[in-house]
């Protein structure tokens, strides 16, 4: 049975004046099945492209924040003690750091994890790693 999941796309905006973005990571939410996940994937090499002065390690402490708040893990403090959907709306609130949240956006699923996965593949990867070439145009 296919059920109704929302999701939201996590960027790192290493210079926010630039507004330019990499998408590091998913968070989806899918109430009726109580699942609450984040898959995070940092690629380094694009995001210093970017801003080579980006703080690295700083971003990658966030991430695994959202990570363990999604997973109710107790080092994540209070928050992550909240249910599922306030611990999705609170991770999908807009925000003007350099760890941001999209939009959230919404689809059907009979497997929350794996389209967890898919979405994180579609959305973070680049479209090299999706064995899509992207060729300049002249």
């Amino acid at each position: 049975m296919r059920v109704a999941f929302s999701y939201a796309v996590v960027r790192v905006v290493p210079r926010v004046d630039r507004e330019e973005f990499v998408n590091v990571g998913v968070v989806l939410h899918c109430p009726q099945r109580n699942f609450l996940g984040a898959r995070m994937r940092l690629d380094r090499d694009r995001l210093l492209g970017l801003h080579p002065g980006t703080d690295l390690e700083a971003v990658e402490r966030h991430l695994v924040i959202i990570e363990q708040i999604c997973a109710g893990a107790a080092a994540a403090g209070p928050v992550a003690a909240l249910p599922t959907s306030e611990r999705f709306h609170w991770v999908a609130a807009p925000r003007s750091t350099v760890v941001q949240i999209s939009a959230v956006h919404a689809g059907l699923t009979e497997d929350p994890a794996a389209s967890l996965i898919q979405l994180c593949r579609s959305m973070v990867e680049p479209p090299e790693a999706q064995g899509t070439r992207h060729r300049p145009t002249s």
